[in-house]
């Protein structure tokens, strides 16, 4: 296993208003961020907020491309950008989760009390499958086919790769004493956004180079 200090490239926040974050998630020009009553976008560029949705946002938050997903206690919520409309919603499995990310045309859901993440079909909500973790699973994200999510226990947190199949650990990115990670997403490219719960920020977080393979390109 890999195994690494949490490189932060940025802090973002606290916001007005909005005095947690629990999911976070990106839309290729905004990161949104769930904060109990509402969502959030700010630009990452300049750090500034760009607008809110009064929707409850108590967990995870997805983008599957179109439509924000939003955990609100033992609902998943389909939620229209534009408008801030509920288009539809879900059960939660198992009462509610944390960290959320769209991936294979599924939701990909942190159970923080069993340690375990559910791939969840979008229109039921039933599990198709289950990844077991040895660690209270927060944020999840999907990136070049990689599957990532944060640990959050007491004063330590993380960011964890993981084998999709078995649940082994690949790789581990150490956060700094005392620096949670709520929700999870990443820009598609070098770096991942952290929720950082009651502290109100959002963090960048530099996610691993990875070895380019010979005779592509």
């Amino acid at each position: 296993m890999k195994h690494a200090a949490a490189e932060i490239l940025r802090e973002y926040g606290p916001f007005p208003g909005a005095e947690r974050v629990n999911g976070v998630t990106f839309d290729g020009k905004h990161v949104w961020f769930a904060s109990d009553d509402r969502l959030n976008a700010f630009d990452p560029e300049s750090g500034k907020p760009v607008c809110t949705i009064d929707v409850a946002g108590h967990a995870g938050t997805a983008f599957d491309g179109k439509h924000l997903f939003q955990i609100a206690e033992d609902r998943i919520h389909k939620i229209d950008p534009e408008t801030g409309q509920v288009l539809s919603s879900i059960p939660a499995p198992g009462g509610g989760g944390s960290g959320l990310a769209w991936a294979e045309g599924t939701l990909w859901m942190g159970d923080p009390r069993g340690r375990k993440i559910h791939q969840i079909d979008p229109q039921t909500g039933a599990i198709l499958r289950t990844i077991e973790s040895n660690r209270i699973v927060t944020g999840v994200t999907w990136i070049d086919g990689e599957l990532w999510h944060g640990t959050w226990e007491g004063d330590e947190s993380d960011l964890r790769r993981i084998d999709p199949e078995t649940g082994k650990v690949l790789e581990r990115l150490d956060m700094p004493p005392g620096t949670g990670v709520s929700g999870l997403e990443s820009d598609g490219g070098d770096q991942f956004f952290c929720g950082g719960g009651s502290s109100g920020k959002v963090r960048a977080v530099r996610r691993p180079k990875r070895v380019a393979v010979a005779g592509r390109g």
